[in-house]
Formats: C-alpha cells, structure tokens, sequence
C-alpha cells in the first residue's frame, strides 16, 4: 500500500496552474499551497471543498514567503520567523479545511525550502517547530513528509512528530538519493510510462536508478508527482494504474 501525492491550489487570484479537479480523481492526498509560494483564501477554499469532498487528505504545503519566485528559490531566513510563517501557513490552511468538514491531515514543505532541509538543521528545526506548536494547541499527531534520510525527518521525529519518507516519482536523482535541481537538464521527467515505471520500483523494491545510472534506496510511504507539470494529471494517471497493475493498493496513509 502506497499514498499518491500532488501539489494542488497552486494558482494565485485569476490565474490557474495545473488541473486540481482531475487530480483529486486521482490522488489520495492534496499537498495545498498555503498563499505563501502560491494560493490565496479562495484557491485554498475551494481544493479543501473538493479534496475533502472526495474523500483525499489534505496537507499543508509550506513554503517560503516568495510568490515571485514560485517558492523555488533559496532564502536566508531569520529561524524564529521561519517558524512563524509555517505556523500561520499551517493555522490558515485547517481553517479551512475545518470549514470543510476535516481538518489539516500532514505538513509537507515547499520547493527550495523542502531542498534546504535536507541538510539544513537550522531551517529543518524552525519548521519542526512549527508543527509541533500547531499539533500541541490543537492536541493532534501531525505527521510531516520528507525526505529518507534528511535532517528534516530525523529532527521531527526526535519532536515525537510521526514522519512519512516521500520519493518523486517524476524528479531525477542525484547518487546521494537527494534531488536533481530544477536548473540541470532532464532534472524533470515527463513521459508517463517512465514516471510510471520509476514508481512501480520505488513502491516495489524501494530503489530507483539516479541520474548517472546507480541504483539508490528511496523507500518511501507516499509519492509525489508534481501538480504544476503539463502532463501531471497524464502522470498520476499512469503511476496509479502502473502501481495497480503489480498489486500496489493507493492509499492514504492517514
């Protein structure tokens, strides 16, 4: 049993990124933007109506406070501040999805921010702390996604939070088991079947191969594919009939 994970309510205002609705056909948890890196009060509104509608869990995707940069880009953060941005991301996002009959189910980081915390301790403790805060005014278990082997995991669950080992289904990897950044070429993938395949083998084996052909271990609870792709509802489509096709049930894992 697997989670199948996508980035959602990642427009801003008028303007629209990826197809929500048919994604939410197809995973079974919604990362949502929480109006820092992209999303507003509405966008955030209406994907907690529709994913909770259907029956998908809802994650707070927190991420830097960078709209311009799409949340993709390194920021040097004061680590008190850090942590209240998360904090007030994670607080407007379960307003929401409370209005919609659930509640903020995980926490997943954002982008450059995901990126950092791999290695950095600093970011990664602000961020734990934040979720901390919220599960203990809220006196609920918030799990968090991350990273096998990052700081990020390792720092939170010492916090007592539960921790969820995501891979990418649709992202490259580096021999370290780390992602490939966005500016190397192929760093990206697009074709359904290759997605497909990958994920079947991290569900399966719990390998995959890098970007220069060694295997590496991403076990993993719950994949990603990416919202903002193109071809993303194309992709979860097929990662999910691939995983079905070899026994793999797609489930949330929350």
């Amino acid at each position: 049993m697997i989670d199948l994970n996508a980035d959602l309510g990642e427009g801003f205002g008028r303007w629209r990124l990826g197809d929500d609705d048919a994604l939410l056909e197809l995973v079974t948890s919604a990362n949502v933007a929480c109006g820092f890196h992209a999303g507003d009060p509405s966008t955030m509104r209406r994907v907690c109506a529709a994913a909770i509608g259907r029956g998908v869990r809802v994650g707070a995707q927190v991420g830097y406070r960078d709209l311009a940069g799409f949340g993709r880009r390194d920021i040097e953060y004061d680590p008190h501040e850090l942590a209240d941005d998360v904090l007030f991301q994670i607080g407007a996002l379960d307003a929401f999805a409370k209005a919609a009959g659930d509640r903020v189910r995980y926490v997943k980081p954002h982008g450059a921010l995901y990126n950092r915390i791999v290695h950095d301790a600093v970011q990664a403790e602000a961020v734990v702390r934040a979720v901390v805060a919220f599960s203990s005014a809220y006196d609920v278990q918030i799990p968090v996604l991350g990273l096998p082997g990052s700081v990020f995991l390792e720092l939170a669950s010492t916090a007592g939070l539960p921790t969820v080992a995501e891979a990418f289904a649709d992202r490259a990897y580096t021999p370290q088991a780390t992602l490939v950044p966005r500016s190397t070429p192929n760093s990206v993938l697009t074709d359904p079947d290759e997605v497909a395949g990958r994920a079947v083998e991290m569900a399966v084996s719990g390998t995959v191969a890098a970007i220069d052909g060694t295997i590496v271990n991403v076990a993993a609870r719950s994949l990603c594919v990416h919202g903002d792709s193109p071809s993303a509802v194309a992709l979860a489509s097929a990662v999910r009939d691939g995983l079905r096709s070899v026994g793999v049930e797609v489930a949330a894992f929350t």
